[in-house]
């Protein structure tokens, strides 16, 4: 086995370094962003945060809230053709909303389905837990070719330069997914022993991308999927030159979300209702897995199949009220550390940071 000796970092082993800021305010700092893409014709401009296509996040909901912040949400592949075109002919318009498809018999007849009723092609996600594959690669440039130039299309996961640029010169992709293993609903890493730091992942496989360009400035694009547990997270994605940054567990636990709520009864009173007095219940905790986890398996399949294990864990999200708050908390955080280190704007952040390797980022709270 080669070892590679140059250290590689995540989120937690490295801080933003301060420097001195044209920015008077934090309400100055420009988060939104346009981009153009490597094979796409179309031009996007939004806050680049996504809604993971998970099937608690990645929802009807999700996408109908974090649209009015300009921000993305990419609906779960279990949705079916028709649940989605009732839903995009209200947002027919929107740049910002997202169809996920696998590689499983019947993804092009949905797709060709879906654009046939609303006379136009929606923004791809083809999503598969090993974006590694010749038949992956194939199969993405199977979808670009049957859709045509114009929706985007992203695709992944991967980690390593190597395969982003074969997926967007071969496979037909715009925005490469980065990462494998590090969400915290994920346990490829502990199953498997494979994987690649996060924050490393992102500054490599970004130059990869964004040395891919065209003549008129067009180039291929990532996405950050995975191991932003707080703000500052997020932040250090950007920073490390992501250009859209895909969360999960961070929206999970929102009245957003779908999937199964556990509740506490509120025992002092009741509501009116139609059928009568009935006792009021509020949500408790949401149950959160990774795609790739035995309840998924038994959920969408026939169970987890004897030649694999389980890849995802299985968690209980407390309840965190309205996904408002989680974006304004992510928003703000984005806001200042710009402010911080003397970027005016999200666009500039990655040529305006600095930082440093730490030990341990904050001091033990319970000290």
């Amino acid at each position: 086995m080669k070892i590679v000796d140059e250290i590689k970092l995540d989120f937690d082993d490295i801080l933003l370094v301060p420097s001195r800021s044209p920015t008077a305010s934090r309400k100055q700092v420009e988060l939104k962003r346009s981009f153009k893409f490597f094979h796409s014709q179309r031009i996007w401009t939004g806050v680049p945060v996504m809604a993971a296509n998970m099937d608690t996040t990645g929802t009807f909901g999700m996408g109908t809230k974090l649209l009015e912040f300009g921000m993305t949400t990419c609906f779960h592949k279990h949705y079916t053709a028709n649940q989605i075109i009732s839903h995009f002919k209200s947002y027919h318009t929107s740049p910002h909303l997202w169809v996920s498809i696998g590689m499983g018999d019947g993804e092009l007849e949905k797709l060709d389905n879906v654009a046939s009723q609303l006379k136009w092609t929606p923004n791809i996600c083809i999503d598969v837990a090993n974006g590694y594959t010749d038949q992956f690669v194939g199969w993405c440039d199977r979808i670009r070719g049957a859709v045509g130039d114009d929706p985007i299309i992203m695709a992944g996961n991967v980690c390593t330069p190597e395969m982003v640029q074969e997926l967007i010169l071969h496979g037909g992709v715009d925005i490469v997914k980065i990462g494998i293993g590090p969400g915290s609903a994920c346990t490829t890493r502990l199953k498997t022993g494979v994987g690649y730091p996060q924050l490393s992942a992102i500054i490599e496989c970004s130059h990869a991308a964004h040395g891919l360009k065209s003549d008129d400035k067009r180039m291929g694009l990532i996405c950050a999927d995975g191991g932003c547990k707080i703000p500052a997270d997020i932040c250090k994605a950007f920073a490390a030159n992501a250009d859209f940054v895909m969360i999960g567990g961070m929206f999970a636990g929102t009245d957003e979300c779908e999937g199964e709520w556990e509740y506490h009864p509120q025992v002092p009173y009741t509501i009116k209702s139609e059928g009568g007095l009935v006792q009021s219940v509020k949500k408790k905790s949401l149950k959160f897995y990774g795609m790739s986890s035995k309840a998924a398996q038994e959920k969408y399949g026939n169970g987890l199949k004897d030649y694999r294990s389980s890849e995802g864990r299985i968690k209980s999200v407390p309840y965190k009220g309205l996904v408002i708050d989680v974006v304004q908390d992510i928003l703000g955080g984005l806001r200042s550390a710009c402010a911080y280190t003397g970027a005016i704007s999200l666009k500039d952040l990655p040529k305006c940071a600095k930082a440093v390797r730490v030990n341990r980022i904050h001091f033990d709270e319970t000290v």
